[in-house]
């Protein structure tokens, strides 16, 4: 069942949320307005017409955000997303749905249908995921705290804390140094492998692949968010699986770091991400210039260690 989704923006950043009927399958959980795709129809022939139906809106423009394979019990479907930016035409609701806006930031995943949960945690990443490098001496910590900090003023938004050859104490303390400022600009930081630490600060926590076979389920509650380190589908399903909210799969390129990796390659990564119900970074040889590169792979955007930090 190929199932078109639409996430309206105002022009205050709000999304449009639909809740679902009473007497309906997941009623009373909430959803991005759309519905199935009829014989026939283009992608944007069908949201279009579910935006009249559902709505009383035309549609004026929309580009892909993210496309969600998903299961609910027997059924199967492509939950097809859609970022719709401009529309003609007031939301109403016609079909007995309640409505909500809200920021991506302050809705409640808890409250979405499971599919749609990935469309919310792609309206929230940004486009580049900053891992610092791992041989940073404990030495370093004010000039990295400086560089994070610059990193955070300078607009990135996600950034992870991977800094082996230090306590993990220390790692701590440098999370709670830098919260106040990621607070302030929006910005996300997380623990590598960290789970403990993630709880106590309520921050994010980036789990190894390690981590992923050995766990035997979610280890932050929906509003902490994880990440996870793939490099083959079966990595990616055993991520869906525990409910992580994006992964990382690498390499693409080759890199200095891993010389014996064969790269994945674009086509091979596309693939992978196209059949993983969650937004996935491209990582390993990139750089924040193939960004547009990485889209166009149905990437969420590019995930970088060396190459992101050169400049910062």
């Amino acid at each position: 069942m190929h199932v078109l989704a639409g996430a309206l923006r105002d022009r205050e950043g709000r999304v449009l949320l639909a809740e679902r009927p009473a007497g309906k399958h997941l009623a009373g959980m909430w959803e991005f307005p759309g519905g199935k795709r009829e014989p026939g129809e283009t992608p944007l022939v069908a949201l279009a017409r579910e935006l009249v139906e559902e709505l009383g809106i035309e549609l004026v423009e929309a580009t892909p955000l993210i496309r969600v394979p998903w299961r609910y019990h027997e059924r199967e479907l492509l939950l097809d997303a859609w970022c719709v930016t401009e529309w003609r035409g007031e939301p109403r609701s016609l079909e007995g749905q309640g409505l909500q806006w809200c920021l991506p930031s302050q809705a409640d995943p808890a409250t979405l249908a499971p599919a749609d949960r990935a469309i919310l945690q792609a309206l929230r990443l940004p486009p580049h995921y900053l891992i610092t490098p791992a041989d940073v001496s404990p030495l370093e910590c004010d000039a990295w705290f400086g560089r994070i900090v610059r990193a955070i003023e300078s607009g990135e938004r996600l950034v992870q804390l991977r800094l082996p050859l230090w306590p993990r104490e220390a790692v701590r303390e440098l999370a709670t140094t830098l919260l106040p400022s990621a607070r302030a600009h929006g910005a996300q930081l997380l623990l590598n492998a960290d789970v403990e630490g993630a709880l106590a600060l309520g921050v994010g926590v980036h789990l190894t692949g390690a981590q992923l076979a050995a766990l035997d389920a979610r280890p932050l509650p929906l509003q902490q968010i994880i990440g996870a380190s793939c490099h083959d589908a079966a990595q990616l399903a055993r991520a869906q699986q525990m409910g992580v909210d994006f992964a990382t799969l690498s390499p693409v390129a080759a890199t200095a770091s891993h010389p014996d990796a064969a790269p994945l390659g674009w086509d091979v990564f596309q693939s992978l991400a196209e059949a993983a119900a969650m937004p996935v970074y491209a990582l390993g040889g990139l750089s924040p210039a193939q960004s547009p590169r990485a889209r166009a792979a149905v990437a969420q955007g590019v995930a970088g260690i060396r190459g992101f930090w050169a400049e910062l």
